[in-house]
């Protein structure tokens, strides 16, 4: 499933609520950092030269959505970053980023701004000087373990690891949404599960370690592009979020 315009929506989202979309990558094939097997948009497509929105297109889109939207008839919980692939890959993010502010402003100021990431760019100062500008910043770590990241989602970069995306994601000092989607399957005679008790430990560690102020469990929902996959239980997500609720975090499940 793509996304094929700069602005789609509004959409409810099983999560955010109600989400006017804005995609920053191609339109017709996914673009990302990491090739999850259980990403909607599919496996990335290789391509040389791929197209992206300019700051000035994303800019002119928002601007016309929001001042044709009829506030009367619906509202807008959300402005989210999400899409065809890693929104943060986008040379001009903060630039657009201070654009969205400033018309979620002029438009419809009780809208939060929002970015799902999958962390992999917190390393440039940029990204993170444009995330800390974003009212939610709900950033992944799908495994605490090298190996089980690896086999879920695929890292581009095959020297990424788990201890640099936790450093990195230590700068928001706790202020981000901790994302994780737990599912089991195999890829390429590989197994994956991200519920066994050793991948659920080195997880609870990290989240200690990041103590962040909320923290979003999820299921596979769609159709996914490797079939091999199992959706857990909601009573298995209530096991894993047990531990945490009981620590005091914010612990939403999606299930």
């Amino acid at each position: 499933m793509l996304f094929q315009s700069i602005i789609y929506g509004p959409i409810h989202s099983r999560r955010l609520g109600t989400s006017l979309g804005i995609e920053l990558m191609p339109l017709d094939h996914k673009l990302c950092t990491f090739n999850c097997v259980y990403c909607e948009c599919g496996w990335n497509t290789p391509i040389a030269h791929p197209v992206l929105p300019t700051r000035e297109e994303v800019k002119a889109a928002l601007e016309e959505k929001l001042s044709t939207f009829d506030f009367r008839l619906s509202t807008i919980d959300v402005i989210t970053f999400s899409g065809n692939g890693e929104p943060t890959l986008h040379p001009e993010f903060l630039g657009i980023i201070q654009d969205t502010c400033a018309l979620r402003d002029r438009y419809c100021p009780t809208a939060k701004v929002s970015v799902l990431s999958n962390s992999t760019q917190l390393g440039r100062p940029d990204v993170v000087e444009a995330l800390r500008l974003c009212d939610n910043r709900i950033l992944k770590l799908d495994a605490a373990t090298d190996e089980m990241m690896r086999r879920i989602d695929l890292p581009v970069n095959e020297h990424l690891n788990v201890e640099t995306i936790i450093q990195w994601l230590s700068q928001f000092n706790g202020d981000f949404t901790l994302q994780t989607c737990f599912l089991k399957g195999t890829h390429n005679g590989l197994i994956l599960d991200n519920t066994k008790s050793l991948e659920l430990v080195k997880w609870y560690e990290a989240v200690d370690i990041l103590h962040p102020k909320q923290i979003m469990i999820y299921v596979i929902d769609r159709k996914t592009p490797e079939e091999n996959l199992e959706k857990i239980s909601r009573e298995k997500m209530e096991a894993i979020a047990a531990p945490l609720i009981a620590k005091g975090y914010d612990v939403i499940i999606s299930a």
